[in-house]
Order: structure tokens, then C-alpha cells, then sequence
């Protein structure tokens, strides 16, 4: 499955954006979404999932309540409507596709497919 990300941008403390992940390829509906961010210098970072049919979804402690994961198996998409963003959630974001669900933190290895990211910066 290939996937494409869009949606970052700069935006100030306080604010919202909305990333979008595109898939293309086998169907979507058989994968497991996920968000990943890393930062200059940083190790990659579970940011969010959500299972095959979005009914469970799954977050990092430092954007649960803040971040909200979801899915349009019909037009092949998952977004990240991120709210009340911080310095620290600057990162690129990547999306990415796998097999498995898990209930609690993600890890890379649990995923096969990876988009490009996109770049989000918050200013303070």
C-alpha cells in the first residue's frame, strides 16, 4: 500500500491543523492506521491508532484529549485533527499501515508501511 500525507504547516500555540493520509494499493479497510512524529534529533514517536473499522483508536499520553484519529474506509483516508497544539508537538508526521491492533502504545515494528510525513511547526 503506498501512502501520502498533507496537511502540515505552520500554525501558532493554541491552534489546529488537520493532517490527511492517503492510501492507495491493497484495501484499506485490512489495515491498522497509525500516526508517527519525529523531531529534529528524536527518535520516531506513536502519536495515535485506530483499528481496522475505526471503532477502537488508541493514543500517546501527550496528545490524548488533544488529538483525535480517524477513518474514511471509503474514500481510503485517515486524519489527525490536531487541537491545542504546542512547541513540542513540532515534528514531522508520517503515517503508516499494518497488520495488528493494539490497545495501548504502538511501536514502528508493528507497522509495514510508511508515507513521506509532513512537516508541522508550532510557534510559541
Amino acid at each position: 500500500v503506498q501512502l501520502q500525507a498533507s496537511g502540515g504547516g505552520l500554525v501558532q500555540a493554541g491552534g489546529s491543523l488537520r493532517l490527511s493520509c492517503a492510501a492507495s494499493g491493497r484495501p484499506f479497510s485490512s489495515y491498522v492506521m497509525g500516526w508517527f512524529r519525529q523531531a529534529p534529533g528524536k527518535e520516531r514517536e506513536f502519536v495515535a491508532a485506530i483499528s481496522w473499522s475505526g471503532g477502537n483508536t488508541v493514543y500517546a499520553n501527550s496528545v490524548k484529549g488533544r488529538f483525535t484519529i480517524s477513518r474514511d474506509n471509503a474514500k481510503n483516508t485517515v486524519d489527525l485533527q490536531m487541537n491545542s497544539l504546542k512547541p513540542e508537538d513540532t515534528a514531522i508526521y508520517i503515517c503508516a499501515a499494518g497488520r495488528r491492533y493494539r490497545a495501548y502504545i504502538m511501536t514502528p515494528s508493528e507497522f509495514d508501511f510508511w508515507g513521506q510525513g509532513t512537516l508541522v511547526t508550532v510557534s510559541s
